[in-house]
């Protein structure tokens, strides 16, 4: 009997080490990065990063559950982000920046990088949602989880330069391509 294979999506931020991390995973069987979550259809990376669009940037896994659970996925997705940060810290934070009014002048082009889940089936929905209630009771008083958990919407993939962005790109460039908490690139 084979087993069918599974998708899985997430947003974590940018794209590139979100992608690297899932492809690292044995069991993962193929990723793409893209957009999904937003008002246009067939955005681009220009317009998505207008934070006009209302898309995120996300990787779409594709698995097979025999070798690798949702569950397994999900610990991945929370250790290589700080689901707590708002879509202007998480900003601040990738590209290392200390000054908020630095964005100012971007209200907008912060959303793309937020920390979702978008679920494929009500088993992921509800895995997502005891996940993120035992990652919030971890945190502490005081702290929350700002990840949404939503149902998957049509996901568009990215251009082909950002696909496995981070085995095309030499050392140097990995440097300062991502900042995510325990970024495997670096």
């Amino acid at each position: 009997m084979e087993i069918a294979m599974q998708k899985a999506t997430f947003a974590a931020g940018c794209f590139w080490g979100v992608e690297d991390a899932f492809r690292k995973i044995g069991g993962v069987l193929s990723t793409r990065v893209g957009y999904i979550g937003g008002l246009l259809e067939n955005p681009g990376y220009i317009k998505v990063l207008s934070g006009k669009t209302g898309h995120a940037e996300a990787v779409e896994v594709t698995f097979d559950p025999s070798i690798v659970t949702f569950d397994e996925l999900l610990a991945t997705f929370w250790s290589i982000h700080d689901p707590t940060l708002t879509h202007r810290e998480l900003v601040m934070s990738l590209w290392n920046i200390h000054d908020p009014s630095t964005l100012d002048n971007l209200p907008n082009a912060v959303s793309h990088y937020r920390s979702s889940i978008f679920y494929h089936n009500d088993d992921q929905k509800s895995k997502s949602i005891k996940s993120m209630e035992k990652m919030e009771r971890s945190l502490g008083r005081g702290k929350r989880i700002l990840t949404e958990i939503v149902p998957v919407t049509t996901f568009y993939q990215a251009e082909e330069e950002h696909q496995q962005y981070a085995e095309k790109n030499t050392a140097k460039d990995k440097v300062n391509m991502c900042s995510l908490k325990n970024c495997p690139i670096k």
